[in-house]
């Protein structure tokens, strides 16, 4: 499948990646594409470019995007519905239970306990929500541009 397969469907399920284009967030699609001599389907990333003026998403969040009736540009042809789970906060939608990694936190916290705490393991209960941590250590808020020449001055958001 291509891109023309993506942007037929009304609703996809992305997750976002870093981008630099104005209003507009990147979001990078898992879909199945069928082998014919295999007969086996594999993954395949495709990327698709939504329509996100309020700046809802961050790198690494889990969305929901709608087909817009006509297209912005060229390769805007979503926009954003909703962000269903923030990064690193997915929940299993048939059971409520959070996942980590492909496995439940209970069965990990089950795990620890017959194992022994670590002095340095994860607590998840007490760990802070993601954000609080802007503009010291996570810049993923910030407007990011390309460095076409360094010319002295600090440019802390280049890539």
């Amino acid at each position: 499948m291509s891109l023309k397969a993506a942007t037929k469907v009304s609703m996809l399920l992305g997750q976002c990646v870093p981008c630099l284009k104005q209003n507009t967030s990147k979001f990078k699609v898992k879909r199945l594409e069928l082998d014919e001599n295999l007969l086996m389907y594999f993954k395949k990333d495709e990327f698709v470019y939504a329509h996100d003026p309020e700046n809802k998403c961050k790198t690494g969040d889990i969305v929901l995007m709608e087909q817009l009736p006509q297209k912005k540009t060229r390769l805007v042809t979503h926009a954003v519905k909703e962000v269903i789970y923030p990064f690193g906060d997915i929940t299993d939608p048939l059971t409520g239970k959070k996942v980590v990694a492909g496995k439940y936190r209970d069965h990990i916290e089950a795990v620890t306990k017959v194992y022994g705490q670590t002095k340095n393991g994860f607590k998840y209960d007490k760990a802070p929500l993601r954000g609080w941590q802007e503009n010291k250590k996570d810049f993923t808020h910030a407007d990011t541009y390309i460095k076409y020449h360094d010319d002295g001055k600090d440019q802390p958001y280049a890539v």
